[in-house]
């Protein structure tokens, strides 16, 4: 198992209900840190790494606010994006100086290089990735300061880990078409230094 240390200036993790109000999540989901591994080692198949387990923790919980900010949505398909009834402002929460830790386990991954491998050579040889864009943890423009690999013990942080009886639910797959084939684990936070493997969520799409 692979543990990250990364520091976020500023986010919104957005709750998968949240509407007129844009509420954030204390810290990504398991989808979100999923994507972010993916975009940090330059894969764009988004069912490649499919079975990795993924989580995130809370080192440093960041400060909650408030923003009023200009939002695009499609309810005049024959309108253009972003002008007049498909854009409209909303009120959106970020969280800032967020310090996480983010674990990846190859889990039930049916490739010969998991994801776990090729995260932990992109940190090695950061020259030998081949990608593009900013490296972000949720929005495009919510850019990540700092990425390092755990490598003495790990700081104590609380993570979502796995509980059938769970009182958290965050996604493991995000449906970007519709929400039909969007999927939750449950689960709690704990806090701990290092998790069980077992604990952590399975992304996966079914």
């Amino acid at each position: 198992m692979l543990g990250l240390l990364v520091s976020v200036p500023i986010a919104c993790w957005r709750k998968g209900h949240a509407r007129e109000y844009l509420e954030t999540e204390c810290l990504p989901p398991p989808a979100t840190c999923y994507g972010f591994l993916l975009a940090l080692i330059g894969e764009e198949n988004r069912q490649r790494h499919s079975g990795a387990r993924v989580t995130a923790g809370i080192v440093r919980a960041g400060e909650i606010s408030a923003v009023l900010r200009t939002l695009w949505r499609v309810k005049d398909r024959k309108l253009l994006p972003g002008t007049k009834q498909n854009v409209r402002p909303d009120f959106q929460q970020l969280t800032t100086g967020s310090l996480l830790t983010i674990w990846v386990e190859r889990g039930d991954e049916e490739v010969a290089t998991c994801l776990e491998q090729r995260v932990r050579a992109a940190l090695t040889n950061p020259g030998e990735i081949d990608r593009f864009g900013g490296l972000s943890l949720g929005e495009s423009t919510h850019l990540v300061d700092s990425i390092n690999e755990i490598t003495g013990e790990p700081p104590e942080s609380e993570i979502f880990l796995l509980d059938a009886q769970g009182r958290m639910s965050l996604p493991v797959w995000v449906d970007h078409v519709g929400s039909v084939g969007t999927r939750y684990a449950v689960g709690n936070m704990v806090r701990t230094r290092l998790p069980d493997a077992v604990g952590l969520p399975v992304i996966r799409a079914t």
